[in-house]
């Protein structure tokens, strides 16, 4: 073969790379073109952020998982806690078993999955921090400010003593790390996750009072998006945080995932009540409580009565945790003047048919009357106390009216 034939077919192999390696520099062009479009468009909409965080250790086992909910029109959100031990059938490991064992084997886009097949909803935006970063972020913070109910004063195994003063107190990060680590043999598990819960508001309560600091020095926000890791560049990052960093921190709603424990291959497994529709639908409930009539449900949290019209016991508490966690106040669970109610009622005290019919949409009652507070009579009038007084009939079978039981 001729030394010019060589060259062309050389010249001839080179420039089918060329080509190649301009398809493919393309094609990774548009890609992040879109991607970035995608993320651009939902950060720009006035629709709900939700935002997954993740605190780990070094060794990947998840401390405690938050969904923030927020709505960038009214300024208001909710914090779903998720309990590490949620139980289920996890497609991701093939097994039943912790819902955080997801994120330790399979890592964070089987967890996201996971965590929204839980809720029911998409969760297009996470932030993983190990518990040593986290401790990094809250002393560039200048601390984060929770309320400890009494004094701790305890001794780990290792014989560390772990000493956190009582009330609403700023922590450092060292005291943030005792706050999240320390054990007391008489601290129930819900009291252990709304302590994890308690430091996610806190650290967005810190973002808020401290925007200008912490998102409008260009200096400090570097460094604390070096120490979180999410699924978004710097500059999304920013708008990102920098819009959660709006939240209205002092009215934050609050949920978890509640259930019945059960012993699986030896662990202690939590099964969300009503197999997970009952988390699906409380955090349907807040979702729409946020965005409602331009937010006007979540400027503040409803007040309910709850009365038991039933001769079941404790209905009326079992169905108090049931509307707390979804975010509203119950003032009491108590039993009606009667236990012969044959259809569930709910009582308007405050005029409001839009949002007495959202309070029923959660149980599935229409059987709604409106009455007004008898004004001359109020100190004594309990109807003052309350928005919403709920009397449970014997068509609420303990999660729903039955449809065919309620009769307006």
């Amino acid at each position: 073969m001729k030394i010019h034939e060589i060259r062309d077919e050389q010249k001839g192999a080179m420039f089918l790379i060329l080509i190649l390696l301009i398809i493919i520099g393309v094609s990774i062009f548009m890609a992040k073109s879109l991607q970035v479009d995608t993320i651009g468009q939902k950060l720009a909409d006035d629709q709900v952020l939700r935002v997954l965080s993740v605190m780990k250790d070094n060794d990947d086992n998840v401390i405690f998982t938050n969904v923030l909910i927020f709505y960038p029109v009214s300024k208001k959100a909710t914090s779903v806690n998720i309990p590490g031990n949620t139980g289920a059938i996890y497609h991701s490991l093939g097994r039943v078993d912790r819902i955080d064992a997801v994120y330790k084997e399979k890592g964070i886009a089987a967890y996201k999955s996971e965590v929204e097949k839980l809720l029911g909803c998409g969760i297009p935006f996470y932030m993983v921090m190990t518990l040593d970063n986290f401790v990094q972020v809250a002393d560039i913070l200048n601390g984060l400010r929770v309320f400890i109910p009494s004094p701790i004063d305890t001794v780990s195994e290792d014989g560390e003593r772990w000493l956190l003063p009582s009330g609403a107190v700023n922590l450092d990060g060292d005291k943030i790390n005792t706050y999240l680590s320390y054990h007391i043999e008489d601290e129930s598990a819900a009291e252990l996750q709304e302590r994890f819960q308690n430091v996610i508001t806190a650290f967005f309560t810190a973002l808020h009072d401290r925007r200008s600091f912490a998102i409008g020095n260009k200096k400090v926000f570097e460094r604390i998006f070096k120490l979180l890791d999410m699924n978004l560049d710097k500059k999304d990052s920013f708008r990102l945080l920098s819009m959660i960093s709006e939240m209205d921190a002092e009215t934050v709603g609050r949920q978890t995932v509640t259930g019945a424990f059960r012993i699986v291959d030896s662990k202690k497994l939590l099964f969300p009540l009503n197999n997970g529709e009952f988390i699906k639908e409380a955090v349907k409930q807040s979702t729409n409580m946020l965005v409602s009539n331009n937010g006007a449900f979540a400027s503040r949290v409803y007040v309910l009565e709850i009365k038991n019209g039933t001769p079941v016991q404790g209905l009326a508490h079992n169905t108090s945790i049931l509307f707390q966690n979804a975010s509203y106040d119950v003032l009491s669970a108590v039993n009606a003047d009667s236990n012969d109610y044959e259809n569930t009622v709910i009582i308007d005290h405050i005029g409001n048919k839009e949002i007495a019919a959202m309070v029923g949409e959660f149980i599935h009652c229409t059987n709604i009357q409106e009455e007004e507070v008898d004004l001359g009579d109020f100190e004594n009038n309990t109807a003052a106390d309350v928005d919403f007084t709920i009397i449970l009939g014997k068509d609420f079978d303990g999660r729903y009216v039955r449809a065919n039981k309620n009769r307006n």
